[in-house]
């Protein structure tokens, strides 16, 4: 049925609604709820071997990447150790969901450049307090990723038995 009040979009917003979808986080969103993120998200270059952050940084963005590719590591004394990469339609350092966080990883751009959206904080946690349905919506999101994260951690831990104690992840300090 054809609803003569229901908000049209343009062209360029429909291309971006389905970008957006298509990023874990919030591919749960409806067209309303992902226009209310467009006016947030800022577009940004990054070149080969620049730092889009480091560990212990404070947690002042959520990245999208549109295109290239971004290595997340660790740093141990002087090396850094790949995690994974972040390309594509692929979000990281989402602990910008949650306030007061510092990064946990470093993030290092490794393809000739990449192109991502950065999406503030501030902005995060204004959208967030103005529609809770959107916050839950990515909150699930995010924490079905998790729970994908934790089933990976447990099947490295199975198949390298031996390298670490488990516990050692639960412990609290």
């Amino acid at each position: 049925m054809f609803n003569p009040f229901k908000k049209s979009y343009s062209k360029e917003e429909l291309e971006q609604f389905a970008f957006l979808k298509s990023v874990k986080c919030f591919e749960k969103l409806n067209e309303e709820e992902l226009h209310v993120l467009l006016p947030t998200l800022n577009q940004r270059v990054y070149k080969k071997d620049e730092a889009v952050f480091f560990r212990k940084d404070p947690s002042q963005a959520v990245y999208i990447v549109k295109s290239g590719s971004v290595s997340l590591t660790l740093d141990r004394e002087d090396k850094f150790e790949n995690l994974t990469f972040a390309g594509e339609n692929e979000a990281f350092g989402d602990n910008a969901f949650i306030p007061e966080t510092n990064r946990i990883y470093n993030a290092i751009v490794v393809s000739e450049e990449a192109e991502l959206f950065v999406l503030p904080q501030g902005n995060i946690l204004e959208i967030f307090d103005a529609n809770v349905k959107l916050k839950s919506k990515v909150l699930e999101s995010l924490v079905g990723q998790y729970n994908d994260y934790t089933l990976h951690l447990f099947e490295s831990y199975k198949s390298s038995f031996g390298f670490f104690e488990l516990q050692q992840a639960y412990s609290k300090k």
